[in-house]
């Protein structure tokens, strides 16, 4: 199977890249490099079926080259978290529509299978229950950059939709619910790794709003190889399917476990949205995927706990950097594995 990865030098793009990689597929990655990194996919640079290039999604030639032959393309190269929409709105919502319409175009052009990946974001502010694929999106105003960005995400989607209606492309949808692991870092990296290397450094946990906001953290190992599953599966076409864990925690809760599991003297520090958004930015109070559709189309069933998540997460930052961490939390950490 020759398989694109687009947007492949990322935290979840990197991790798919060498899955498939050793489940034999020749794979080529298209990254810009703006917030993927080239150390990310190191384990796969020495496989003679991988190939890298580096560009953007908003350059239709490059990702022409990236597509030219393959049989599969997961997209996962659109902007991602608030923090890109409200650092560089303009790039942002560009990568998000334009750069998937660019790879929509492609794919077309090679008669290749698509895979989009999407976010749990699109339901905006939905709280009531879980959310399934087909559940609405109830949104705030378009003209902060917060909820503009929720809407270039449906929009995403709604691209990928009409492609597969009008012109036939066989495309499918995958929606991530706060996936995390190794190599998830940068400003947009995740709470996950952010609690956790403050934990490890002694700092303060910074804990935005009033920490009581719920997620439903998943393993990157967990979720890797259903989207790949999802992609092999006829009946998801056409279709959004959410990936995610069940194990629903508040962020105040996760703050605690990081610093238990860690053996950890961190405090716990409350931090105001407009702090670190700017002014007029809304969180969503609950976010927790449906994964009855998952379960039925590949028996999907995430198994890593949010303690396994916090502690391959430490891993990950011990085996990497030490510098400015704390000698007991390391010790302690490693004890633990």
């Amino acid at each position: 199977m020759r398989t694109a990865v687009i947007g492949g030098a990322g935290f979840i793009g990197s991790h798919l890249a060498e899955y498939l990689l050793d489940a034999g597929d020749a794979v080529t990655v298209l990254d810009d490099l703006s917030r993927g990194r080239l150390e990310n996919l190191g384990a796969c640079l020495a496989h003679e079926t991988f190939t890298f290039h580096e560009g953007s999604t908003l350059d239709t030639a490059a990702v022409g080259r990236a597509i030219r032959g393959v049989d599969r393309v997961f997209h996962l190269a659109t902007a991602g978290g608030a923090h890109a929409y409200t650092d560089r709105p303009l790039a942002g919502l560009r990568s998000t529509v334009h750069g998937t319409e660019t790879v929509l175009d492609a794919c077309l052009d090679a008669g290749s299978e698509l895979i989009v990946v999407s976010s749990g974001d699109i339901h905006g502010r939905h709280v009531s229950g879980r959310l399934s694929g087909d559940a609405e999106c109830i949104l705030g105003s378009p003209l902060t950059p917060r909820w503009a960005g929720v809407a270039a995400e449906a929009t995403e989607e709604a691209f990928a939709q009409a492609y597969g209606r009008e012109y036939g492309l066989a495309v499918s949808v995958v929606r991530l619910f706060d996936t995390a692991g190794p190599r998830q870092g940068g400003r947009s990296g995740g709470v996950v790794p952010t609690l956790v290397k403050q934990a490890l450094r002694g700092d303060p946990l910074t804990v935005h709003g009033d920490g009581r906001q719920t997620r439903c953290f998943s393993y990157v190992g967990d979720v890797v190889p259903a989207i790949v599953r999802i992609a092999e599966q006829p009946a998801a076409r056409g279709l959004a399917t959410d990936l995610g864990s069940t194990q629903e925690v508040s962020i105040i809760e996760l703050a605690e476990r990081t610093i238990r599991l860690l053996g950890s003297r961190s405090m716990i520090s409350f931090i105001p949205y407009d702090d670190v958004y700017g002014p007029g930015h809304e969180d969503v109070r609950r976010r927790s995927p449906d994964i009855a559709l998952a379960s039925r189309l590949i028996r999907f069933r995430p198994t890593a706990s949010i303690d396994t998540i916090i502690l391959k997460v430490a891993k990950d930052i011990l085996s990497t950097a030490s510098n400015g961490i704390h000698a007991e939390a390391v010790h302690h950490a490693e004890a633990v594995h």
